[in-house]
């Protein structure tokens, strides 16, 4: 029997996140994913230095031995038009890693107790305490599993009404050919909005891998979708034909469209597993990494008291941070106004919008400071 003060389910960058600030408190945690680590996870992979700020990881370090990808730009526009370039000088505007690397080099240094290769079948609530498992007793369970996360289903937390964004993606190593031919500028990823708006697709070269993915918040025919892409790519000469193998899926929740249960007795929830990535991109990592640290402080402040009522300052100090949780409805852009679709087209063609409002405000998040890093302070 394995007996902990904080079980923490999932060991992407929320739960090693949340692990690492709590252990710095002098919590008893133990974290668990029914993978061995390192193991992939279908990412495009882009972090911003705010990441590597409340992350408290040097870049420079980093990438003394894993890949960090520095990027000083971006080319957007809509599929089959033409595309704008934005290029940010001096220090890199974001870097692009692979989460294979990034996420172990997260785990490895969390300083928690580390239960891999072991998958969550149960909880059951026995007094003040979960029985996870039945091996695992805590007093504090943390659902960090991501979009699929078997803690939010155990507690019903999602909700039937959720919309979900759907992609596939595919990342690998290029042969000699490939990178010889390889036409995507490793520091200046592409991306590519969808005529209809519902999604966007993207191509990122990372040193000698290129990642290659496309989301959409319509499931319908995604594949079809995704396929008609990698194929306008490949005329366009930015992949090759003979990629190697199928692109992977994946899903998750934007924050707006969100009502996923946050905080139960003893249960809380972070990172995709509470549905928090940004709606205009759809990034999920720096969202993730602030709900940890917001979070973290919150549990301390629990003092050992994991009801709901403790708990819940952690709701609060989430919508302060990416707003009020009330639904908003998912706009149905089959109803998109021909004006409103030609409007898009000649802003995205427009140079400072693009850098501006595109890259900066909605990509990048520039216009958020980035959060304390992992030292709790408790007020």
């Amino acid at each position: 029997m394995i007996d902990t003060e904080i079980l923490i389910i999932g060991g992407g960058p929320a739960g090693s996140t949340l692990a690492r600030a709590l252990t710095q408190a002098g919590k008893r945690v133990a974290i668990m994913d029914k993978a061995e680590f390192p193991r992939d996870k279908v990412c495009a992979g882009w972090v911003t230095p705010a990441v590597f700020q409340e992350l408290e990881i040097d870049p420079e370090d980093y990438a003394r031995e894993h890949l960090l990808q520095p990027i000083h730009g971006f080319r957007t526009g809509q599929i089959g038009q033409r595309q704008v370039d934005s290029d940010f000088h001096g220090e890199p505007a974001s870097y692009g890693i692979r989460r294979i690397e990034f996420d172990n080099y997260l785990l490895r240094r969390c300083g928690a107790e580390r239960l891999l290769g072991q998958a969550f079948r149960s909880m059951q609530r026995q007094a003040d305490r979960w029985l996870v498992n039945g091996s695992i007793r805590a007093e504090l369970v943390v659902g960090a599993g991501g979009h699929f996360c078997p803690v939010a289903r155990a507690i019903g937390a999602k909700s039937p009404r959720e919309t979900a964004v759907a992609a596939q993606e595919i990342e690998f190593e290029m042969n000699p050919q490939q990178k010889a031919d390889c036409r995507v500028d490793g520091e200046r990823p592409e991306l590519f909005f969808t005529p209809d708006l519902k999604g966007y697709g993207w191509v990122f070269r990372k040193g000698d891998y290129l990642n290659i993915g496309l989301g959409r918040e319509d499931k319908h025919r995604l594949s079809g979708h995704v396929e008609a892409f990698c194929d306008y790519l490949v005329q366009e000469g930015r992949i090759p034909r003979d990629l190697p193998g199928k692109l992977r899926g994946h899903a998750y929740l934007l924050y707006p469209h969100a009502t996923r249960t946050l905080v139960k007795d003893g249960v809380l929830l972070i990172g995709d597993a509470a549905g928090l990535a940004y709606a205009q991109s759809g990034e999920g990592i720096r969202p993730a990494v602030e709900s940890a640290l917001l979070a973290a402080q919150v549990i301390v402040e629990c003092q050992g008291d994991y009801s709901l009522g403790r708990l819940w300052p952690y709701v609060d100090k989430l919508e302060g941070r990416f707003g009020r949780r009330e639904r908003q409805p998912v706009p149905d852009l089959k109803e998109s106004s021909r004006a409103r679709r030609r409007l898009a087209r000649l802003l995205m063609k427009n140079h400072w919008f693009s850098k501006n409002f595109l890259i900066r405000r909605w990509f990048l998040h520039t216009q958020d400071r980035p959060l304390p890093a992992s030292g709790i302070h408790i007020s």
